[in-house]
């Protein structure tokens, strides 16, 4: 896109008035995923729920981003991308507000999928919005910095509210609540924007079926994929591995928070390096490096130095904005954009889904964490892989 290009979209919408929108959207697509697990012995008290139950529960964000986020690009088409991020909030703020005014599991349960199915819309459409609007390189900075963030303070947030109120309805209810604020001004821009061809950008002349064909989507989706899974077994299981070793459940805690601030930072940088071009190589295989040193540290010695393990896998989880700022790098026409967003995210999340889900069996199977460990270093030779070859500076376009 040129810089002509960048400024006629900036007349059609001010600049101040897009970087509104991604932070209102950025900060309210993980609240609703990440604040459950913090109370969830609460509310499987509160509702009577079995633990088979709760356990399924925890991989509903995987596979509602992933299976929803399919459809995502297709509902655009229809609707238009701004309309249906739009839509997307209200479904979402529906549905986590909804789930906490019922006793019922099964109503509890729907009320959850339908909340993180408006999430997965904006999961899949804002990188192709941020690409039909310009500027690409702030905007995607703003939004994965948002992501992260949004993720943090759902999990961090949560707990205190409910411990503050004597309600885990009132701590999961905020982010619906947080949700709700973000549609009145997604709802204009819909309505201002409906008749503007940046709308249907999503309808290219790319055939959606060819991004299989393209050797960097792949790759792209195996990064994605594999940090995503990382991301959620990190959130499920790395306090219970601490804890498992003898450290304190406030001290897991903090550790699983300095983890996530890492990624802030990469969230901050990632859009700028990858725009400059320089030392992406490098930085891809440092984050296999660092994947596969901070497991190491957890294997061997997890309670000698864990604040350094827990740095070394938040520095390995940049790989996270990294692969959301490549959506973007690696695409020209946002039609194009929007197919790889559309193919990318939905994959990975299915990925991450069945990561926490496998990581329990195979230590209830084995009674250690040693085999779950070993695994998960392992992977880092397929992140380092798909990150040199998405490194290189190619268009998914060009591809197919």
């Amino acid at each position: 896109m040129s810089e002509a290009d960048d400024r006629s979209r900036s007349r059609v919408v001010p600049f101040g008035l897009l970087l509104a929108a991604v932070v209102l959207v950025s900060i309210n697509l993980r609240p609703g995923a990440s604040s459950l697990g913090p109370v969830l012995e609460e509310v499987r008290e509160g509702l009577g729920m079995s633990a088979g139950v709760a356990g399924v529960m925890t991989g509903l964000p995987g596979l509602c981003f992933g299976l929803v986020g399919a459809l995502a690009v297709g509902f655009a088409r229809r609707v238009g991308m701004t309309a249906g991020i739009a839509i997307g909030l209200a479904v979402g703020a529906a549905g986590l507000l909804l789930r906490v005014t019922t006793d019922s599991v099964p109503t509890f349960l729907v009320f959850t999928v339908v909340g993180l199915a408006g999430m997965a819309i904006g999961n899949v459409l804002v990188p192709a919005w941020i690409k039909a609007h310009g500027h690409a390189v702030a905007l995607m900075t703003v939004y994965g910095t948002g992501l992260v963030v949004g993720g943090t303070i759902g999990s961090l947030a949560t707990a205190p509210v409910t411990e503050g109120t004597g309600s885990w309805r009132a701590g999961l209810g905020m982010w619906g609540v947080l949700l709700l604020v973000s549609v009145p001004l997604w709802a204009w821009l819909a309505l201002r924007e409906h008749r503007s061809p940046s709308e249907h950008a999503v309808s290219g002349a790319a055939p959606s079926g060819r991004i299989v064909h393209s050797p960097t989507a792949i790759a792209l989706t195996v990064l994605f994929g594999v940090q995503s899974m990382h991301a959620y077994v990190q959130f499920g299981w790395l306090p219970q591995i601490y804890r498992d070793a003898g450290i304190s459940a406030s001290s897991a805690g903090a550790l699983q928070g300095l983890l996530s601030s890492v990624g802030i930072i990469g969230a901050l940088a990632m859009p700028t390096v990858i725009e400059r071009g320089r030392g992406l190589r490098p930085l891809m295989v440092s984050f296999g490096v660092m994947l596969a040193l901070g497991y190491t540290g957890l294997l061997v010695a997890p309670a000698t130095a864990p604040w350094l393990w827990a740095l070394m896998l938040g520095f390995s989880g940049l790989a996270f904005p990294t692969a959301m700022a490549l959506i973007t790098a690696r695409t020209r026409h946002p039609s194009v954009t929007a197919q790889l967003s559309g193919f990318v995210q939905p994959v990975g999340y299915a990925l991450a889904a069945t990561g926490p889900f496998v990581v329990g069996l195979i230590h209830e199977a084995t009674g250690s964490w040693s085999l779950v460990i070993v695994l998960l270093a392992l992977t880092a030779v397929p992140l380092t892989l798909a990150g040199l070859r998405v490194a290189n500076p190619t268009y998914v376009d060009d591809e197919i």
